[in-house]
């Protein structure tokens, strides 16, 4: 699976962005989307199931970012809200089985290539 993330930016403390995973073929599969800051090792930051499209979420980011997917679209998505500094990262789409619902980067096999993602006023 060839994933493309997209829709990365600037933004201010409390901003919004929206992330685009796109891939053909993804309704087959579970989505997660992962960051990593500089220095810091990569972590999962919410994922969906690619059977009843349950979702979960790093404890930090619950409430304020929402995983989403449109199949017809072969897109999925991560809403995020009320963005703090501590968010910046480059942030990765990922794909693995579709009854897996797990935040372990070492669960997934196809990664995208990542977008910038930097909350700084």
């Amino acid at each position: 699976v060839q994933l493309q993330a997209s829709g990365g930016g600037v933004v201010q403390p409390g901003g919004s962005l929206r992330l685009s995973c796109a891939a053909s073929g993804l309704e087959d599969y579970a989505i997660g989307w992962f960051r990593q800051a500089p220095g810091k090792e990569r972590e999962g930051v919410a994922c969906i199931s690619g059977r009843d499209s349950s979702t979960y979420y790093k404890a930090s980011v619950r409430g304020r970012f929402t995983i989403s997917r449109d199949n017809a679209k072969n897109t999925a998505y991560l809403q995020m809200n009320s963005l703090r500094p501590e968010d910046t990262a480059v942030y990765y789409c990922a794909t693995t089985v579709p009854r897996l619902l797990s935040l372990d980067p070492s669960a997934y096999d196809s990664w995208g290539q990542g977008t910038q993602v930097t909350v700084s006023s």
